[in-house]
């Protein structure tokens, strides 16, 4: 009787957690408590400088939202902002408005946004109705074949920095603001090296 009443309590804890994973609940719990940090400034982003100097390999391509292919070589001599997520992917859905919110301040040429879409082929019109229903404006792509290494990210949202000579100076991973005046400095910083 003794651990029945013990074990009560975990066996519905573990009930309660495995119907809103299966529903799809815990996702959505984990949205609003990640906007919640977000709009508090516990996520914002404050990079230092470089913290990475490895040189990325542009030599893949990419597809846009009409299907277009395109080279990575043509980000050469830019600073490229790359942030790998999915539509699936709760955390990086809850960063998408701070990236489109930089994205919207930045008039530097040099400065050029990749934002790749990590669903699958399939998934693409999910893709495409995702960035109208929130009217993001960033320029989205998708892999195209054959992805360098240095974008195989474990976890997403995973976002890096390339500077115009080519090198990851920074790497990202996890939801995050990116609408703050240090970042938008550090971009501005980079482009006019």
């Amino acid at each position: 009787m003794l651990i029945l009443k013990f074990i009560k309590p975990w066996i519905s804890a573990i009930v309660i957690v495995l119907i809103l994973r299966y529903t799809g609940a815990l996702a959505g719990i984990s949205t609003i408590t990640n906007t919640a940090l977000m709009k508090v400034g516990v996520m914002d982003y404050n990079p230092t400088e470089p913290t990475l100097s490895e040189d990325f390999n542009y030599n893949f391509r990419l597809k846009d939202m009409e299907g277009n292919l395109v080279d990575f070589t043509a980000f050469k001599g830019k600073v490229v902002v790359i942030n790998l997520w999915a539509t699936w992917c709760a955390p990086c859905r809850v960063e998408m408005p701070s990236m489109q919110s930089l994205y919207s301040k930045i008039e530097s040429e040099d400065i050029a946004f990749v934002i790749l879409s990590m669903d699958r082929d399939a998934d693409t019109s999910n893709v495409k109705t995702y960035i109208k229903k929130n009217n993001f404006t960033f320029p989205v792509f998708m892999p195209h074949g054959y992805l360098a290494d240095q974008l195989q990210a474990d976890v997403i949202p995973t976002t890096l920095v390339l500077n115009k000579t080519g090198q990851i100076v920074n790497r990202k991973t996890g939801a995050t603001n990116f609408d703050t005046k240090n970042f938008k400095k550090y971009l501005e910083r980079l482009a006019s090296k």
